[in-house]
């Protein structure tokens, strides 16, 4: 089923056009969102994309149309549906995060409709919350279009660096130039995630982690992370291999 699924999405444009703007549109939805391996997905896609099976524009324009139809559907049912949602078990279960997503909204708006596209708990969570609190179509509008436009590449760039690697021409050094690509790509997102944490020190609620992670330790793991991360990424740029990789990637970015 899964090689016949592949062979549909290499062989027919408009069926993989409407596979990305699905999981787009079900990974934006209220809820839905929350169940589903979203960043697996769209990091899936971007692997086809990288090895010049999918377009990325056309799979940008889709993922485009998908965000918006699921962001909006979602704030409609938070306008109409705000009292039962409350009352809802789930949400109930919930409420910590639907209280800090209210927080934010309340607080700073726009910044939050932006920012938590890119996050994976609030992302369906943020324009439902947003109709909940009857905030006005058109202060939703400019950051949540914003968004979706941003989103999809963000997660797509991940599978489609893997992508463009599996095209590499076998070598004696072609091994060693995907580990390390590797490492970068998850050195780079360890980095960032832990200057999110510090970012955020002070301003979120204890969890396990913290406990083990203190400030010091925090600040000291985050300069660690981001000086390999930098090292990993020139001795990978010193690789006789990565002018091939840029020239493959270029094409594939450029739609050639």
């Amino acid at each position: 089923m899964e090689a016949y699924l592949q062979h549909l999405i290499t062989q027919s444009l408009a069926f993989t056009l409407m596979v990305v703007m699905f999981v787009a549109f079900l990974e934006s939805l209220a809820l839905v969102g929350l169940l589903l391996p979203g960043t697996v997905m769209m990091a899936s896609i971007g692997a086809l994309i990288g090895s010049g099976q999918v377009d990325f524009y056309y799979a940008w324009a889709a993922g485009i149309v998908g965000c918006l139809l699921g962001d909006w559907i979602s704030y409609f049912i938070g306008r109409a549906f705000k009292g039962p949602l409350h009352r809802w078990s789930f949400l109930k279960k919930n409420k910590a995060m639907l209280d800090k997503t209210e927080h934010a909204l309340h607080q700073h708006s726009m910044a939050t409709i932006l920012i938590g596209r890119f996050v994976g708990p609030t992302r369906p969570l943020v324009p439902m919350v947003a109709g909940m609190l009857d905030l006005p179509p058109y202060k939703f509008a400019l950051p949540n279009i914003i968004g979706c436009i941003a989103w999809p590449p963000v997660y797509f760039f991940p599978g489609i660096l893997a992508g463009v690697a599996i095209d590499i021409p076998a070598s004696a050094n072609s091994a060693l130039f995907k580990w390390l690509l590797f490492a970068v790509v998850v050195l780079i997102w360890l980095a960032a995630w832990l200057s999110w944490r510090w970012w955020r020190e002070g301003k979120r609620s204890a969890d396990r982690l913290g406990k083990w992670l203190s400030p010091v330790r925090l600040r000291m793991a985050c300069v660690l992370s981001w000086g390999l991360a930098i090292g990993t990424f020139y001795y990978l740029h010193q690789q006789p291999l990565m002018p091939v990789y840029r020239h493959l990637l270029w094409k594939v970015l450029t739609g050639q």
